[in-house]
């Protein structure tokens, strides 16, 4: 994989988000990939220990699926985000996998309300049949041991 190629990626994922192109966002990911956003700063387990997310791509479509849902009361009116990036920060790559770890500020806002969170991604990017894909997400929250409210939406 070429560093464009990577960075282009990680921009794209995140104005997908931004734009509400959820289904768009869900071709991404491999079958077998995970989403995980850890609940303890530093935490290696998603398995023993708790996670605020940890979600394989049948919940990954089961959430977006809610969130398009007409009967989904909370989402009306829909919940907005918006990323801000630092430059993606290529760890390791070859030319079929890569790992990226990305910096950024994230606000979701649903009526009166908005929420900003510090986090670092980190992806797990793989070349399937010539198209990079998600083999894995990790979301880190920088504040994850203080009290906030739902997060609606994927950041």
């Amino acid at each position: 994989m070429k560093p464009e190629e990577i960075t282009d990626f990680v921009y794209d994922e995140a104005w997908m988000l931004d734009q509400g192109q959820f289904h768009d966002w869900l071709d991404l990911w491999l079958p077998e990939a995970i989403y995980w956003m850890p609940l303890n700063w530093n935490q290696q387990d998603p398995i023993n220990e708790t996670s605020l997310l940890y979600e394989d791509n049948f919940m990954l479509r089961l959430r977006v699926e809610r969130l398009h849902g007409a009967r989904t009361f909370s989402q009306k009116p829909k919940s907005r985000c918006h990323h801000v990036l630092n430059r993606p920060r290529i760890e390791e790559v070859s030319d079929d996998e890569a790992r990226v770890v990305t910096q950024m500020h994230y606000v979701e806002t649903r009526l009166d309300e908005q929420m900003l969170l510090a986090l670092t991604v980190r992806h797990h990017l793989k070349r399937v049949d010539g198209k990079i894909m998600i083999a894995g997400k990790r979301v880190d929250i920088l504040n994850c041991d203080a009290a906030f409210g739902n997060i609606q939406l994927l950041p």
